[in-house]
Formats: C-alpha cells, structure tokens, sequence
C-alpha cells in the first residue's frame, strides 16, 4: 500500500475517533499495527492537534463570550475550570515526561482499556436513567477532567473524551455539558502537546532517529481536521437527544474482536 494511502487512512481514523469516546490512541495503534506501518509520535500527536483545531468553529458561542463576556461572572468561572483541568493534566503529564514514560505498544492492553471504558458506559447510564442532572460544572467536575486526561495517557484505548465524559456523567453533569467542557479542555492540552513534540523533533531529535516526512505530517493533519470538523459537528447534535450507551457496546464489541484476533495470533 502506497504510503500516502497509509497517512490518509490515518488522518481519517483520527479524525473519526479523536472526540468520540472510543479512543482514538488506541485505534491508530491497531491500524499502524495491521497496517505494518509504524508512524512516529510527533505524527500522531501533530493529527490529533490538527482534529482538534478543526473543532474550534464549532464552540464560536463560548469563545465568543471568553473574548467579549470576559468581565461576567459565569464565564469568569468557567474559564478558570478549564484552566485547573488543563494546568493539572499538564502538571502531571510534565512528571511523566521527566519519568520517561512511553506509551506502550501492544494491543492487548487497549483491548482492556477499552472493555472497561465500554462497560463503564453501559453501567452508567443504566445507573443515569431517570435522575436529574445539572448543567454546571463544578470545580470538582474540573479535577476530575484534569485526572481523567492523564488517566487516558498513560492507558492506550481509555480514550481522553470518553474517560473524562465519563466521570462528568458519575458527577452528575448532563451530557450535552460533559462533551462541551470535555473538548474544551482538550483543545489547549493537545495544542500543547503538539508544540512541544514539534519542538523536540526541531531541536532535540533523538539519536539514531529517522528524519521526519513532513510532507506525510501535513498530510494526516488536514485529513484529520476535515473528518474531525464533521463527526463532532454530528456528535454535539447526538448527545442533546441520545445516550453514550452505543459507544460503550461498540468499545466492548472491538475489545472482543482484539481478544479473539490476539487468541488466533494476529498482530
């Protein structure tokens, strides 16, 4: 297979599953794993940030009310939520850097990330039917999010949107605000991250390391925003009327369609 072909199939497996709460680390790892194509961490990282840019339209309202509704109470309040989130997540992803932690992979691991994620979702909303939510985030909301960011790092198939939408919904907030708040946060905690992999990859290059095909990473990142831009488009009109049920039954089919690959020894 042509390797722009690899790099398109890609960007658009990114950009399906980066703000789905399916994990979208962990289904680029299965598709570079039978794809046989292993890319770099800065390309990965670089797509993600290019979904997630693509997401920014999307939120015109509240960007609108962080640059002209500063002076409000509420807005004032929120923001400073999504600050702690993202400083946290930040703070603890920063210790991990120093510790040299590396993202494992094999795919029995995201197999179990994503088994539990999908029964986790399935449980709670059987345990959500019929109680009332808020619509306020809480700064409990908020250390939770930041928590949850790096409990889906460290654990490929967590899923960054599904852990912290997740805990949002455990915490009593609706669901059309979880997937709001959730994706806010990750806008400035994948933008980060991608500036800084960008910089490692300019200054510090690892030894021995293979010059990085740009071309190959711009590629992904426009593939990935195209594709990111419509599926959450369609995501923010899913959750005013639907559950995260069907998510949690789709992680738990792929886990088992894993499982029982791994049992027959592909890889």
């Amino acid at each position: 297979m042509p390797d722009w072909l690899v790099v398109i199939l890609l960007g658009i497996v990114e950009g399906i599953t980066e703000f789905l709460p399916v994990s979208s680390t962990g289904h680029l790892l299965i598709a570079e794993k039978w794809l046989h194509m292993r890319q770099s961490d800065l390309f990965n990282v670089v797509i993600q940030a290019g979904a997630v840019l693509a997401v920014i339209p999307l939120f015109r309202e509240r960007f609108h009310q962080f640059l002209f509704a500063w002076r409000e109470k509420e807005t004032r309040d929120y923001a400073a939520k999504l600050a702690l989130a993202f400083v946290l997540t930040g703070a603890l992803g920063f210790i991990l850097e120093k510790k040299g932690f590396k993202l494992p992979d094999r795919l029995a691991p995201v197999a179990l990330a994503l088994l539990a994620g999908g029964i986790g979702f399935v449980a709670v909303e059987a345990w959500l039917r019929g109680r009332p939510l808020s619509d306020r985030v809480t700064w409990t909301i908020a250390v939770a999010v930041g928590l949850g960011q790096i409990v889906a790092a460290v654990f490929p198939g967590a899923s960054r949107s599904g852990t912290t939408i997740l805990l949002c919904l455990l915490l009593g907030l609706t669901r059309p605000a979880a997937t709001e708040f959730c994706f806010l946060v990750g806008i400035p905690t994948m933008l980060a991250a991608s500036g800084l992999k960008i910089f490692k990859a300019l200054h510090h290059p690892p030894p021995g390391a293979a010059p990085e095909h740009w071309g190959a990473v711009l590629l992904g990142f426009i593939v990935s925003a195209i594709v990111s831009f419509i599926v959450v488009k369609w995501l923010l009109r899913y959750v005013q009327t639907h559950t995260f049920t069907l998510f949690g039954y789709y992680r738990i089919a792929l886990a088992i369609l894993i499982g029982i690959l791994l049992l027959a020894g592909v890889s």
